[in-house]
């Protein structure tokens, strides 16, 4: 890490004032603080971070410094080769900042094979962490048991359930599934009699049936496994029940059976409590359901798949939430292998925890149609939020916590008249159609970051990068912090619905401050007290008129100088 960088580092920690995900100050003059072991499991087990030692964040992030720097990096890189298992080679160097030095650790991430990383002293039952927020919380037994089983591929699906046979499916069911893989892969398959179908697809082990056949094929697998169902639950308020009414629920039902029955009256149960909604398209609108089925069916399906099935997870349900605001789907087990959140959607970036699973719903028909419950693997999530998109509505939000996966869908869409007149009235022309969904997102109160708008839009990260940029020079979004540390909001006055004409012309501002002398866009935003993007756009307006012009070299350049040409504006 270079100086420079570290220095961006701490002046976002001021600005936000706390620690964030992936960096972690700590006051530490004299010796190495006790927490430390349990910052760099964090870490590790996460996605990486920055221990920066020597600042203290209950002053402010003042630096206080170290009084030993050799000494402090030498403790911290023993703590972390012989006192963490597996051992830790962070990146630890010492820093000259504000006067004093500071001890800096880049700590890699764990890949799954090697996780949970712990403090040997205490064993990996105590001493296994995660970081959550700006601060370190230790792994549940159940969290540790799940970082263990995905050092591999887990193999819980193919379980054989004692007591079973084939009587326990569903004789519809296994019929339209043996057919289907006569008809789609003969050359693997139609050779074959139906048992010894079963047993190569591994919905039979001798003659009993696996959790993954029970699940994709049994008649009633909830015998076996009474909580591997699905609990839906409509809610009259956005806190759950109504206090004042003392009405708990709109509606309260248990969903059982194989997953494609689950998966079909799950959706049914969903269409018996949505609303119709009026939806702008184009010059037009058009009457659509309050959440898109292709989305929902999208999200139950993969809470069916990807849940936990584990011994330790199966007196958990997956449970389906409708508020008047939102909707959510969670279900045990966080993400399994190579998929983060912030990869979720992006092409050609799947893992599959109960894999045996997954290929048998690949053909086994959703009841009453020729659908399957899985049509196109690794596609799930990327449909799910093309299907909101496609809707006008605001994108999912996914949540992982090792423990559980959470898919929420906000209750409102993001193009609707209002929004429409509202972006109209701004007065900003040429708006690409993904920053005017920026700016709905943005007009219903959600911070706007890289990734978010990327998996909003749908446009690459260096385009993200510059409509974001293009957005805060035209005065419509502030930004906090920089790099990966870049949020965007609205500024008050396009929150506000004010008319265009209060965001201020800034051309007389930029004019002035030249005056007769020539200036870097960099000295113009001191001078101005003004956002770069800002400046940059308007000299671009200004050069454009014919006002401004550059005094030598590339407007690339961060040295290159600009001056007042003789031409005055109207008015002046």
């Amino acid at each position: 890490m270079l100086d420079d960088e570290l220095a961006e580092i701490i002046r976002n920690l001021r600005q936000l004032g706390a620690d964030d995900a992936d960096i972690e100050a700590k006051r530490a003059e004299d010796r190495l603080p006790k927490s430390v072991r349990d910052t760099v499991s964090a870490f590790a087990n996460t996605r990486g971070g920055v221990l920066i030692l020597g600042l203290d964040e209950a002053s402010g992030f003042r630096a206080g410094g170290v009084r030993d720097p050799a000494k402090m990096t030498a403790d911290l890189a023993a703590v972390c080769a012989d006192e963490m298992e597996p051992p830790l080679r962070p990146l630890i160097k010492t820093h000259r900042f504000e006067g004093v030095d500071l001890a800096v650790a880049e700590v890699p991430a764990l890949d799954n094979r090697s996780r949970p990383c712990f403090a040997k002293r205490v064993g990996m039952a105590q001493g296994s962490y995660v970081r959550v927020g700006d601060g370190d919380r230790r792994l549940s037994g159940y969290e540790v048991h799940l970082m263990v089983a995905n050092r591999g591929q887990p193999r819980d699906d193919e379980e054989v359930v004692s007591g079973t046979g084939l009587d326990d499916l569903d004789p519809e069911l296994l019929t339209a599934f043996v057919a289907r893989l006569q008809e789609q892969r003969p050359h693997a398959f139609a050779d074959l009699a139906r048992d010894d179908i079963l047993r190569r697809v591994k919905i039979l082990v001798g003659d009993h049936v696996t959790v993954a056949g029970l699940l994709a094929l049994g008649r009633y697998p909830q015998h076996f496994f009474p909580q591997l169902m699905v609990s839906f639950v409509h809610y009259p308020t956005s806190d759950g029940s109504d206090i004042r009414t003392g009405d708990r629920f709109l509606d309260n039902r248990l969903l059982e059976g194989s997953i494609p029955v689950i998966v079909r009256d799950a959706l049914a149960a969903l269409r018996a409590n949505m609303s119709r909604r009026a939806t702008v398209r184009g010059a037009g609108r058009i009457d659509s359901w309050e959440y898109p089925e292709l989305a929902l069916r999208e999200a139950v399906v993969n809470a069916l798949v990807h849940r936990d099935y584990s011994p330790e997870s199966r007196g958990t349900q997956v449970q389906i939430e409708m508020y008047p605001d939102r909707l959510v789907v969670r279900n045990p087990g966080g993400l399994y292998g190579p998929v983060t959140e912030e990869t979720l959607g992006d092409e050609g970036v799947s893992s599959a925890r109960n894999a045996t699973l997954l290929r048998l719903l690949e053909d086994v028909p959703l009841p009453g149609t020729s659908r399957t419950v899985c049509e196109n693997r690794g596609s799930g999530i990327r449909t799910m939020i093309m299907a909101l998109r496609d809707a006008s509505l605001s994108p999912p939000r996914f949540v992982d916590k090792i423990s559980l996966f959470r898919v929420e869908f906000p209750n409102h869409a993001l193009i609707s008249d209002e929004v429409v007149g509202w972006i109209r009235g701004l007065g900003e022309y040429g708006l690409t159609d993904s920053q005017c969904l920026g700016l709905a997102m943005s007009k219903v109160g959600d911070v706007l970051d890289n990734q978010s708008y990327r998996g909003a839009t749908g446009v690459d990260s260096r385009r993200a990068t510059a409509e974001l940029g293009d957005l805060v020079a035209r005065g419509l979004l502030q930004q906090t912090g920089s790099r990966r540390w870049a949020r965007y909001e609205l500024v008050p006055s396009a929150r506000a619905d004010l008319p265009p004409s209060s965001r201020r012309d800034r051309r007389h501002e930029v004019l002035d401050v030249l005056g007769a002398e020539e200036l870097t866009r960099a000295e113009l935003a001191v001078r101005l007290d003004m956002p770069d993007k800002t400046v940059s756009r308007w000299l671009r307006i200004l050069r454009e008129e014919g006002m401004v012009q550059l005094t030598g070299g590339s407007t690339r350049s961060r040295n290159v100088r600009y001056r007042r040409t003789g031409k005055a504006m109207l008015g002046e």
